[in-house]
């Protein structure tokens, strides 16, 4: 099985960066996938697969093997990211590797299209919108778990500049291994004036600020020392004249931690302390709750499953569980989340950029990268994964 399927990702691999190459070059966002969808959807249909549509952009397609048995899903993201690099807001940049998780998927189908030696269906999920916490929901709702419905679950994605060579595999542990979150955007909004007559109206740009410097106190005096939370200040919009107030300054962020419980309450307490801290300053703040995703869950039985079948692959020194990683747990949200809590779920990360290579730059970055030999290795914890959970 070993050499079989190292054969098999070599032999798709030249397609793999075709893939990379056409998904970095047409980079979409959110649910706005014209071109990447019909991209994938027609590589998918020229394996023979019947493809189904899901949601806003969604795909869906089902591997069957020789015999009938249970079902496995594979998920890969699909979108990249919008407003990252200040000196081209406009710019649209797979930062996050996304297109590296479509291009090995992609890879895996070929891979078991071509060795259905397994009992089941393998039914890959392809969803946009993930940047936004949205896309898995939304295909969700639309029927992406049901009709089979999976037994088990499992994402990649690639991680880079980290000390970890080319090859190498985490494989989450069971427990959560991303938080909760949530996007939040606030209102300050005042009367404007002149610079000069700042009386005479509201200094909405000074109560912003003062809201920012207070909500940043949360994790320090309201949150247990032994619990983790993040809350991070994306984006303040405001005014465009030297001299004059503006009547509005518009702050986004994000919101995450752990636990349910505690980010409900860190909510209440953002919005709570938005409101008052701007009517100190004789201002008004709303808030608004854009979107988030619960923690992500990972199945112990299969977290443990699927480690065995990668070392089996890949080798012992090249798989890693997460519980065994310094660090802890990721900060990187992921709305993969939605089907851990109805599926039992792992999620495995796939070393794409080792710093000694000179990948310096991590995820988010605008000039993030990510090395191309991963989708070897991507594709083979795809294809091995699904046709160990079905052997």
């Amino acid at each position: 099985m070993k050499t079989d399927i190292f054969k098999e990702a070599e032999k798709y691999y030249e397609k793999m960066c075709a893939h990379v190459d056409f998904l970095e070059s047409n980079a979409e966002v959110g649910f706005e996938l014209t071109k990447t969808k019909a991209y994938v959807k027609e590589a998918l249909e020229a394996m023979g697969l019947t493809v189904k549509e899901y949601g806003k952009c969604g795909l869906g397609a089902c591997i069957n093997g020789e015999q009938k048995g249970r079902t496995v899903l594979l998920r890969a993201d699909m979108d990249a990211l919008l407003g990252i690099d200040a000196q081209n807001p406009s710019r649209i940049i797979h930062a996050c590797g996304h297109h590296f998780h479509t291009a090995m998927l992609l890879g895996a189908a070929e891979i078991l299209c071509k060795n259905r030696s397994f009992d089941g269906c393998v039914k890959l999920m392809f969803q946009g919108a993930e940047e936004i916490l949205e896309g898995a929901s939304d295909m969700i709702a639309d029927g992406i778990l049901k009709e089979p419905k999976p037994d088990g679950a499992i994402m990649v994605h690639v991680i880079t500049a980290v000390d970890m060579p080319i090859g190498n595999v985490i494989v989450s542990s069971g427990g959560i291994s991303a938080p909760a979150a949530d996007f939040f955007r606030i209102r300050i909004k005042g009367g404007g004036a002149h610079g000069a007559l700042s009386h005479q109206g509201v200094d909405t740009v000074s109560a912003a600020a003062h809201v920012v410097i207070a909500l940043n106190e949360i994790k320090a005096k309201e949150v247990a020392i032994n619990e983790a939370m993040g809350l991070s200040i994306g984006s303040i919009n405001g005014g465009r004249a030297a001299n004059a107030l503006p009547e509005e300054v518009v702050v986004e962020g994000t919101l995450r931690s752990f636990n349910e419980e505690l980010q409900k309450r860190l909510k209440g307490r953002l919005c709570h302390i938005s409101q008052n801290i701007a009517a100190a300053f004789r201002a008004e703040a709303e808030v608004e709750f854009l979107g988030g995703c619960p923690p992500l869950q990972n199945d112990e039985e299969l977290s443990l499953k699927i480690g065995a079948i990668l070392r089996e692959i890949l080798g012992n020194e090249c798989v890693k569980m997460s519980s065994q990683m310094e660090g802890g747990m990721s900060g990187g949200s992921e709305d993969f989340a939605y089907v851990s809590r109805l599926v039992p779920s792992v999620m495995i990360a796939v070393a794409a950029g080792d710093k000694r290579d000179g990948y310096k730059f991590p995820l988010h970055n605008p000039r993030a990268s990510f090395d191309k030999k991963s989708l070897k290795i991507g594709a083979v914890a795809y294809a091995a994964s699904a046709h160990g959970f079905l052997r």
